[in-house]
């Protein structure tokens, strides 16, 4: 059947037929009709080199992960998701056989048939069914923070010697209340000394970092933050059967936070960038990663923040992991993040508008020169299919192909509430992270005497030391001084290994180093 192909047809379908394993993602189309005998596929060993999945709303861009999410997790390679909508569940539960089924795998030459496939559910701070996934202030790190807190880059950088002082001091910032504490103390009297210390930090750019906490905690975030804090190794882990685990992390509960959806995807990734060794180039990644609605990312961001996200996203290729973004043009993304993608699967765009016509044209200049007119191709596509290009096993770019996508084997839509509430109560990990913990940190230390004794933060406290004479000592102590000298707080900083005047070490976002 192949040699009945147009010549051009042939040559697209001869740029996909790789000698190792591969993800099939559908047949090429050829003047509008599908050709089954043209598999168009994407090399499993180079899915670590990052991609694209964009599309205007309705183009089925979430099929789409859910097809490449289901044959990386069949092929033994973790993956984790984010289900913005709610309908990502279905992948833990077979599909349903029906004529729309069977008719789209005879046009793409698909053997299908329903499966599920392992996975694990959590949600932002356990809000919405899920496993709780919590970071600690301190891991999340200030530039993120900053990002979440819509700063300005000023106010971002007051920010980062805010963390740089309570990392000196050993205050221990677990959740919100423990940053707004030290912040409060800062613009107190009794702070003012401590304040000019930091240098560069103004009390103004202290009380709108303040503000901008005290309104963010109200918003209800507050329980995105603290402990116990998630491990993201938990994403690298595999089925008893071999199969990759699909992490899904349900947002329908948070859609209204964007901005802290979408941080907190990427302190995620920041994180296993900490905590992965070096691996070079492997037969198959050890997990894909895909961020979800990624222009939220980029909207706004500090020069600082689009560097870190450029040079996450570059490093973490050869800690083995692959990053897919998925968002509606390609135009959502800094140039130089987009320069680091190499398998892109774009889905139709529309040109309504002035505007809808200027981002066609700017994603057809993305693509590399190809046997078809893109700008009528691209507004052309049906929904479940795309223009395609990925990295062949030399590296270099397949030919362009317009392709009709295989069929999800797992279930397309959302498993009944009950069932998924049943998955997430059934997992060995809900009773790691279920239960929030709040134990003595920065908040506690500064609200309390060194017994413990609860006071107004920025309040005076009374020396506990029973060397200093009745009269008061020569000078009186800041309350910082008096904390950090207390035992409570010498015996909490034993316990956890922390040594009074280190500070932590950071990097990138301004996340923590974590050990596994």
């Amino acid at each position: 059947m192949a040699e009945s192909m147009p010549p051009q047809a042939q040559e697209i379908a001869s740029g996909y037929a790789f000698t190792g394993p591969a993800l099939e993602l559908g047949a090429l189309l050829w003047e509008g009709e599908p050709l089954a005998a043209a598999p168009v596929r994407v090399p499993l060993a180079l899915l670590n080199r990052h991609g694209l999945v964009a599309g205007a709303t309705g183009t089925g861009k979430t099929k789409t992960l859910q097809l490449i999410a289901e044959q990386l997790s069949a092929q033994g390679v973790p993956v984790f998701l984010a289900d913005l909508k709610g309908d990502l569940s279905g992948i833990s539960a077979p599909g349903q056989p029906g004529a729309k089924v069977a008719e789209r795998a005879a046009q793409v030459g698909q053997e299908w048939s329903g499966e599920g496939f392992p996975c694990e559910f959590y949600a932002l701070g356990g809000i919405g069914p899920g496993i709780p996934l919590r970071a600690t202030v301190t891991d999340f790190g200030p530039v993120l923070l900053a990002k979440v807190l819509q700063l300005n880059q000023t106010q971002e950088q007051s920010l980062g010697l805010i963390f740089h002082y309570a990392d000196g001091k050993g205050l221990e910032l677990i959740d919100l209340k423990d940053l707004r504490a030290v912040v409060a103390f800062l613009v107190s009297d009794e702070g003012r000394g401590e304040l000019k210390g930091l240098g560069g930090i103004s009390p103004a750019t202290a009380g709108v970092i303040l503000r901008a906490l005290t309104a963010f905690e109200q918003q209800g975030a507050g329980p995105f933050f603290g402990e116990p804090e998630f491990d993201t190794a938990e994403l690298l882990s595999l089925a008893p059967d071999g199969r990759g685990t699909v992490s899904v992390l349900e947002l329908p509960a948070v859609q209204s936070q964007p901005q802290l959806f979408s941080t907190f995807l990427m302190w995620l990734l920041a994180d296993l960038f900490h905590g992965l060794p070096e691996a070079g180039d492997l037969e198959r990644p050890k997990l894909v990663f895909f961020l979800d609605e990624a222009h939220l990312l980029f909207t706004g961001a500090s020069r600082a923040f689009l560097e870190s996200i450029t040079q996450t996203v570059r490093l973490i290729r050869s800690k083995g992991v692959g990053v897919f973004l998925v968002t509606q043009t390609p135009r959502d993304v800094p140039a130089e993040v987009l320069g680091q993608l190499g398998n892109r699967v774009q889905h139709a765009l529309r040109a309504f508008t002035p505007e809808d016509e200027k981002a066609l044209r700017a994603t057809v200049r993305t693509f590399p020169r190809s046997a078809y007119d893109l700008a009528e191709v691209l507004t052309g596509l049906g929904t479940g299919e795309a223009v395609i290009t990925v990295l062949s096993e030399s590296g270099a770019p397949t030919p362009v192909a317009a392709t009709r996508l295989r069929a999800p084997r797992s279930l397309m839509g959302p498993v009944a509430p009950e069932a998924l509430e049943a998955a997430v109560a059934a997992s060995s990990r809900y009773p790691r992270y279920a239960r929030a913990v709040d134990r003595e940190s920065a908040y506690e230390k500064l609200a309390g005497t060194a017994a413990g004794a609860p006071a107004p933060v920025g309040t005076p406290v009374p020396a506990a030391d029973p060397g200093v004479p009745a009269g008061g000592p020569e000078r009186e102590r800041t309350l910082v001084e008096q904390v950090v000298d207390s035992g409570v707080f010498r015996s909490l900083a034993r316990s956890v290994g922390t040594q009074i005047g280190r500070e932590v070490t950071r990097s990138l976002f301004g996340t923590t180093r974590r050990r596994r």
